[in-house]
């Protein structure tokens, strides 16, 4: 019995370094971390209007949310389940999405596309526009979302933006920082393949 245990513990610990590999976006070939400041990655997609491929996305979470994903099938009930686990434990741990620009978008349609993003997913419209400033003020000083622009939405009890590693600023709102999240989690998700890619990365079989 201790031998099996331990069989299992190793299984578990490899589950664990697999799902934290450095990733890569499948249409886009963008590489990702496997960590960024202290959490790690869970999965990564892209983000398209029409066939451009706008940008890849990676969400970033943390230790606990991904062993509670772990124990959940992918499959069971079409996924709901899984999904509904990871919204949840996203919105109540530290939770951060890393978007690597692959078009160039200009800073005042990147900032009103995000926003434009947020808006039905969130009742104040004041700490909308507060992160759609603050967006807008961090990509504006390089003339645009140019490829290779890394904009991080830190989702911790609020939303802090950084651009390129220079933070730009917080919006101390849990309601927006859910909302964020939905943008990319929920089922009208921007990205359904970053969700795609969560559930085949964290997820049992």
């Amino acid at each position: 019995m201790d031998f099996q245990r331990q069989i299992v513990r190793l299984l578990l610990c490899l589950l664990l370094v697999v799902s934290t590999l450095a990733m890569k976006d499948a249409a886009t070939g963008i590489p990702f971390d496997s960590t960024s400041r202290g959490l790690s990655i869970f999965g990564v997609g892209v983000r398209r209007k029409g066939p451009i491929k706008v940008y890849s996305v990676g969400m970033y979470g943390s230790e606990n949310v991904q062993e509670e994903l772990s124990a959940i099938s992918k499959s069971e009930s079409k996924g709901k389940k899984a999904i509904a686990a990871l919204r949840k434990g996203a919105s109540e741990n530290p939770t951060a999405f890393v978007i690597k620009m692959n078009f160039k978008v200009g800073a005042e349609k990147m900032a009103s596309a995000i926003a434009d993003s947020i808006t039905p997913r969130h009742s104040s419209a004041s700490e909308v526009s507060e992160l759609k400033d603050l967006i807008f003020k961090g990509v504006s000083e390089k003339g645009a979302a140019v490829k290779g622009t890394v904009i991080e939405f830190d989702c911790s009890d609020g939303v802090e933006v950084t651009v390129d590693g220079k933070e730009r600023g917080k919006v101390s709102s849990p309601g927006l920082a859910k909302a964020m999240c939905d943008v990319y989690l929920d089922d009208k998700s921007v990205s359904p393949k970053l969700r795609e890619s969560i559930l085949e990365n964290c997820c049992a079989e």
